[in-house]
């Protein structure tokens, strides 16, 4: 990217849920930027081999426990990322779960799981970060939602309810520090093969009904999000806050498109 404004070289960047899937492709497009990195999981062990990638692309990449659910460890990240480089720029609110079952057989736990992670531990992760940016009157923060943030799926209420309260945070948290020159937006993914979803790509039949619900007929790609996520990250997006960018090849525009064509 040679614009300047894409350019993120001397920004530091805090990545949470880093361990795989998402995070990582989000990780990757930051430090190709230039950014260097603050990577975060539940279980410190798993981010060494993304470290040791992201150095290899000649960044910087500070791994840090984190566990969404823990308040305190959500504090000592902090620090520690704030510690590590002196600074924050921009933060990747990515860290989440899924639980899929009809909406009869969820349990308490499932949803207090489910909510704890994707929505709790996106407010209060945010709010950790915010305190470290403000000092310095600057701040890019991408909570990570999903096209479920703005459309219901059978099967998913849990998830659904927790990403359709990330976008509504979002707004709320933009109103909050936009007087302190951090803008908040949530980058809302559609249909990517992930670690919680992959067993649904193996079915050849669902996918096919995926793609004929996709008007441009396919799932999405992992550099489908590069763009989108530096954008948000960068300078270019300075007048841009509360608003929800979707990268889901406009299933949220057509998705009964294939059926009604059928009747």
């Amino acid at each position: 990217m040679s614009s300047p404004f894409f350019d993120l070289t001397g920004r530091v960047a805090v990545v949470t849920g880093a361990s795989r899937g998402l995070g990582q492709y989000f990780g990757r497009a930051l430090a190709r930027a230039g950014a260097d990195l603050v990577i975060t999981s539940r279980t410190f062990e798993s981010l060494a081999p993304f470290q040791r990638e992201i150095e290899a692309l000649g960044r910087r990449a500070i791994p840090v426990e984190l566990d969404v659910r823990d308040h305190a460890s959500i504090q000592r990240a902090a620090e520690a990322a704030q510690n590590a480089y002196g600074k924050i720029d921009i933060l990747i609110n990515n860290a989440g779960c899924n639980v899929r079952k009809p909406a009869l057989e969820i349990t308490w736990d499932d949803w207090n799981l489910v909510l704890d992670t994707n929505l709790r531990g996106t407010f209060f992760v945010a709010q950790a970060i915010a305190r470290k940016m403000i000092p310095n009157g600057y701040g890019r923060i991408v909570n990570i939602g999903s096209v479920t943030s703005v459309f219901g799926y059978a099967g998913l209420s849990p998830y659904t309810a927790s990403r359709g309260g990330v976008k509504q945070l979002t707004m709320s948290l933009a109103d909050d520090w936009g007087p302190h020159g951090i803008t908040v937006n949530c980058l809302a993914p559609g249909w990517f093969r992930t670690e919680q979803n992959k067993v649904l790509y193996e079915n050849e039949e669902w996918v096919a009904y995926l793609c004929d619900r996709i008007p441009l007929k396919r799932p999405g790609q992992p550099n489908d999000l590069d763009g989108a996520v530096v954008f948000l990250a960068s300078e270019e997006s300075r007048y841009i806050t509360g608003q929800t960018l979707l990268i889901d090849g406009g299933i949220s525009t057509g998705a009964t498109r294939a059926t009604v064509a059928k009747k």
